[in-house]
């Protein structure tokens, strides 16, 4: 598993990691069983969020009830999570009290007395900058937040918060994978006219990122559109089943570690966010990580996905 420093911190994270947002139904045994072929394959990294279970704190609940890891065992951990969405209305709140609010549930849930990072997730249109910046620093001085980030944000976006907010933004958590990728498509055919992959929808969200230190976490990297299903063994992508079985078996991988390293090869050095609860896939992805893809393999499969290289 490489491992890499993350830009911004001190926290030496692996590029690939485990969200769990579907684990609120899974045994105690499920949970450290999942976990535990997460970390034997070296993924130390975990992605919670407040809202992921069908109660708020649900799944970072089940996680620490089921794991109950000693302080020490905290302390080789990364734990992640997210706040901000509120799904029975107002939708998003970025207000100081509603931060300030869900990190100390998910404090609470997790066990833990702090969260190494902390995303804000999905952007607020209501967003208000000073606030955001107010609640940060109260998480900070207290200890109860290290280090902060964003999900799904814009540069535009991403800039107007650094006006106010003095700690880094060290991730921003997008959704990637070799069927859903516009982050790159956009620029490999810039100034193509009439051609849909040229219009840019992110404003260069990934070249940003790039320039600022911010790391990209790539979210549902085998699902082959927002949540339509995975591309792997797909018959919609045939082409790309095709590449993708060919390496896999050239590299001795399963299929799904060369869908990783489609996004690990990247030099943005990004992060891939898992979402399964089988541990054999889990096991399976990780393999990705160390899958040294050529740039011609890389293009093979970006040209097999649909996507034009001119």
């Amino acid at each position: 598993m490489k491992t890499f420093t993350l830009p911004g911190t001190d926290l030496t994270v692996p590029n690939v990691v485990l969200g769990v947002m579907r684990i609120e139904d899974k045994t105690d045994e499920e949970v450290r069983t999942l976990v535990g072929t997460a970390m034997d394959s070296g993924i130390t990294f975990f992605d919670h969020a407040d809202v992921y279970g069908s109660d708020v704190h649900g799944c970072e609940r089940r996680f620490a009830e089921a794991m109950r890891w000693t302080s020490s065992e905290r302390e080789q951990v990364v734990l992640q999570t997210k706040a901000g969405i509120v799904p029975e209305g107002p939708y998003f709140d970025y207000s100081h009290e509603h931060l300030v609010r869900s990190v100390e549930g998910s404090l609470a849930a997790l066990g833990t007395d702090w969260i190494d990072i902390l995303l804000l997730h999905r952007p607020d249109a209501l967003v208000e900058p000073e606030e955001v910046a107010r609640a940060f620093d109260d998480l900070a001085a207290a200890g109860k937040v290290r280090h902060f980030g964003v999900s799904n944000h814009t540069p535009g976006q991403i800039e107007l918060l650094r006006r106010s907010v003095q700690q880094p933004l060290v991730a921003n958590q997008l959704q990637l994978s070799v069927t859903h990728a516009p982050l790159v498509a956009q620029g490999v055919a810039a100034n193509m006219q009439a051609l849909d992959q040229s219009i840019s929808r992110d404003v260069g969200t990934l070249d940003y990122c790039r320039l600022h230190d911010i790391t990209v976490q790539a979210w549902s990297p085998f699902q082959a559109g927002f949540f339509t299903g995975v591309f792997l063994g797909s018959p919609d992508y045939p082409e790309l089943n095709a590449v993708i079985d060919r390496l896999a078996a050239q590299y001795d991988v399963p299929a799904i570690a060369i869908a990783t390293a489609w996004i690990t090869r990247h030099p943005a050095q990004m992060q891939v966010v898992l979402g399964t609860t089988t541990p054999e896939r889990v096991a399976g992805a990780a393999l990705g990580s160390d899958v040294p893809l050529t740039r011609a393999e890389w293009y093979e499969m970006f040209r097999a996905a649909g996507y034009t290289v001119p």
